[in-house]
């Protein structure tokens, strides 16, 4: 698979994540966690700011501008995201614990599609 196709995909799940679990609220388990780790009171308008940004980074996946530094962007919030939620509220995540695998695995294949590719491409790296 090409570094377009894989961004598109990434890119999908940002946007997916952010309109319908978070922003229409389709997964209530989103607004959930976002009342356990912030405020209880203010889950629902938090909980659309997230979703509002990550339909954001879905945007900016595929404008292709900056992409390294979407890259590290996306690396940092998807780590913080779920070493914060598996340390909190795993009780929350859908697969539990296990939520930092499947995170962990996303974090390397971004790195790997937008780094990574981009330093062998150019040269930086010799084989």
């Amino acid at each position: 698979m090409n570094y377009k196709k894989i961004n598109i995909i990434i890119a999908c799940i940002w946007f997916i994540n952010g309109l319908f679990c978070k922003m229409l609220n389709l997964v209530p388990r989103h607004q959930q966690i976002v009342a356990s780790i912030l405020a209880e009171d203010k889950s629902r308008l938090i909980t659309i700011i997230i979703g509002f940004l990550e339909i954001c980074m879905a945007l900016w996946m595929v404008s292709n501008k900056s992409p390294k530094l979407n890259a590290i962007f996306q690396i940092i919030i998807i780590s913080i995201m779920n070493t914060l939620e598996v340390l909190t509220i795993p009780e929350l995540l859908l697969y539990g614990k296990l939520n930092i695998f499947f995170a962990l695995i996303l974090v390397t294949i971004i790195y790997l599609n937008n780094i990574h590719s981009n330093k062998v491409s150019h040269g930086n790296i010799k084989s």
